[in-house]
Formats: structure tokens, C-alpha cells, sequence
């Protein structure tokens, strides 16, 4: 008996097989360093950990409703008013099990069978499978490093056809690292009201920008926008709680309506007590997380300043998240012991095999000409796989 078509046809995520490889090997006692996963490699602050303990305490330990406690609600609307200058109601929100979920339900909110969704490469590995899961056609506009991998508003209006619902916004991007201004954001919502699209606004980098203040979110550029926007976000970056597992949505009414009601069948409520966590997150001190952004960005202009002195590699500057995505073009068709380089994937195999160095293909973020690094670890571990890149690239023939 055959079984499902659709979720056979269904890709793995690259970043998590290579996290997985990376943790097998680190287990078994190899000298292994990792550059793959996309979490800050600090501790949840200890405000957030007594929360939880509190919650744990006090019994907060039974189902909730489905799309998140109205108290965890409430400090959403809060951050959003006083953050993003975005008024939205409690009804306009819903929690989920990650910023990953989120997504899911946002875009399958949207999507019937047959819709056109644009996005940009290279692309979070995720988008373009979450999309075919809803039965829905990627639309994928190719940047360059050239233009800061972005694309322009006059790019997304070629891409348009009658068929386009949605367009998905990754601004702080995973993986370039890049940031799209005020002004293009601007430029952008024009080109989407003038054919009545919705827009799906990943912000989940929202606070990972370093050389400027970060700019508006796309919802708040006025009334129209905001009611065509589903704002996915969480907290899993900004305050180091990626296994807490908790992400949100702000969207219109009927739009959080139709999630909410599918949340309740596929997963129920997120976890309690890491909702009792995350209004302390929310509502608490920010300091640490200003400190680990000053941590970033240090490593950050480290890792590129090294990376762009190696001969055959370069990487542009990213703005925002914590990733570098190395060029390796130049290296193409050389080799390594009789092993020809031919793709992104070959590199990164290669790379962990000879050097035990785990970075991140970009085939599956939609340009094979790139590997991603991840500086969410310490400067010691960038040193060493920065060095241990410099062997491997030398040993190239």
C-alpha cells in the first residue's frame, strides 16, 4: 500500500541533518566543531528560568486554551503597541509551538491548492516545503550578493501573476543576514496593495540588528498593510529559548480565527508553563539581550574580517541574525584526495569529514554557490573552524 505522495515528496531540513550529524559525532568524543545550528549558544536568562520554576510551583501545568493563555496575549499586544507602534487585541493573537509553527499555520491559513507564493533566495530551508505541504506553488525571486540579496520592488511586480496569494518577508534574514529598509519596505507594500496581496512578515531577528536601528515592520507602514500582514515572530532568538518552543502571530481577525481553529485539532495548546516563561520574557529586563547582541556582532566582524583573508572564499557583511553566508564559487571543481567539489553539499561534507567542521549547504536555502556559518558560538570555536578552514582550502587542488 503506498503512503502519502505529498509527504514523501517532502525534502529534510538541511540545517537539522547537519546539526544531527554534528551532535552524533561531538558524542562520540570527536573533536567536532559546530557552525550549523540556528540557536544562540547562551542560557535562557535566569528571570525567565525562575518563571517557569514559579509556573511548575504554583500547578500551571494543565491544557490552556488553544491559541495561548489571554495574560501571555496581553504581553504580545504590549510589546507590539510599545515596540512596533501596532495596536492589536488579544483576538488578533496566536501562540504556537515555535515560530516554526507559526509559519505553518500562517501560510496554510492563506494557501488553497494551486496559489502562488514569492519569496526570495537564498530562502530559510523551510519555507518552500511549508508551502508544497499546503499544496501551494513556490515562486522564488534569485538575488545576489551584488544587491545584498535583496529584491526590489520592481522584482516582485515581474514575479506577480494572477495566481499570487502571498508573499513571504524574512527580515532580519536567515541566512543571508541582510536588512530591508524602511524605504524599500515602503516600495515593497505599494507593489502588494496595488495587487491585493497578503504578506507573511518573519520577524523572528527583529532585535539581531547591528549597525542601525532596525527598521519598521512592513504592518506598520498604515492601516491597509497591517490587515494584510501576518506577523510571525517568538522567542526563541531574541531571549535564547529555543527549546521552550513558543512563537506567535498577529494578524486580522478572520486570518487568526482560521489558525487558532486549526491549532486546536493539529497540536491544542503550546506548552504552559513555557507561556508562564514567556510573559516574564516579554515583560522583564532586556539587558541580556543587549548583551548578546554586542557578543554578535564582535564575532560577526571577526568571522568575516578572517573569512574574506582566506584565498577562494569571501562573505558579505550581513546586518542582522547571526549568520555568514560564505561564498564558495571559487572553489568549484577543485579537490580534495581524488574528491571533486562540485556542490555546496559536497563542500560541507567534505569539510566535516577532513576537518570535523559542520557548516550548513545552501542547496536547500536555494544557491548552491554558498555554505552558511552560524556565529552563535563561541570566538574560541569560530578561531578554530576559521583555521581549520584555512587548512582545507590550502589542501585544494
Amino acid at each position: 500500500m503506498e503512503l502519502s505522495r505529498k509527504y514523501k515528496s517532502i525534502s529534510p531540513s538541511s540545517t537539522l541533518m547537519i546539526d544531527s550529524k554534528y551532535k552524533a559525532m561531538k558524542a562520540s568524543g570527536e573533536d567536532v566543531v559546530g557552525f550549523g545550528a540556528g540557536e544562540p549558544d547562551f542560557d535562557t536568562p535566569d528571570h525567565i528560568k525562575e518563571a517557569a520554576i514559579k509556573a511548575i510551583n504554583d500547578g500551571v501545568t494543565k491544557y490552556t486554551p488553544a491559541s495561548g493563555t489571554v495574560e501571555l496575549k496581553k504581553a504580545i499586544c504590549k510589546k507590539f503597541k510599545e515596540e512596533n507602534g501596532l495596536d492589536y487585541d488579544v483576538t488578533n493573537i496566536v501562540v504556537s509551538n515555535g515560530a516554526k509553527h507559526s509559519l505553518l499555520n500562517a501560510i496554510g491559513a492563506l494557501v488553497n491548492p494551486g496559489d502562488e507564493v514569492i519569496f526570495s533566495a537564498p530562502y530559510w530551508v523551510s519555507y518552500k516545503e511549508m508551502v508544497l505541504i499546503q499544496d501551494g506553488v513556490p515562486v522564488i525571486i534569485q538575488t545576489s550578493e551584488e544587491n545584498g540579496f535583496k529584491f526590489t520592488a520592481k522584482e516582485l511586480e515581474e514575479a506577480i501573476t494572477d495566481k499570487t496569494k502571498a508573499i513571504i518577508l524574512n527580515t532580519p534574514s536567515n541566512p543571508t543576514g541582510m536588512v530591508y529598509s524602511e524605504k524599500e519596505l515602503r516600495e515593497i507594500a505599494e507593489v502588494i496593495k496595488k495587487h491585493d496581496l497578503y504578506v507573511i512578515s518573519d520577524e523572528i531577528y527583529e532585535k539581531l540588528v547591528y549597525d542601525f536601528e532596525t527598521p519598521i515592520s512592513i504592518a506598520a507602514i498604515d492601516e491597509d498593510m497591517k490587515n494584510r500582514t501576518i506577523i510571525v515572530n517568538g522567542v526563541s532568538k531574541t531571549f535564547a529559548m529555543t527549546g521552550w518552543r513558543i512563537g506567535y502571530t498577529a494578524a486580522n481577525a478572520e486570518i487568526t480565527k482560521i489558525m487558532a481553529n486549526v491549532q486546536s485539532h493539529y497540536t491544542s495548546n503550546p506548552n504552559s508553563i513555557a507561556q508562564a516563561a514567556t510573559v516574564a520574557a516579554l515583560n522583564g529586563p532586556m539587558d541580556s539581550v543587549e548583551e548578546m547582541k554586542k557578543a554578535f556582532k564582535e564575532r560577526r566582524n571577526h568571522m568575516v574580517e578572517r573569512m574574506n583573508k582566506i584565498e577562494g572564499v569571501s562573505a558579505l557583511m550581513p546586518e542582522g541574525a547571526f549568520y555568514v553566508m560564505m561564498n564558495i564559487s571559487k572553489i568549484k571543481g577543485k579537490s580534495i584526495d581524488g574528491v571533486v567539489i562540485k556542490t555546496s553539499d559536497d563542500f560541507a561534507n567534505l569539510f566535516l569529514e577532513k576537518k570535523l567542521v559542520a557548516v550548513v549547504p545552501c542547496s536547500g536555502f536555494g544557491n548552491d554557490d554558498y555554505v552558511r556559518w552560524s556565529y552563535a558560538t563561541s570566538m574560541e570555536n569560530i578561531d578554530k573552524g576559521l583555521d581549520r578552514l584555512t587548512e582545507f582550502v590550502s589542501e585544494l587542488k
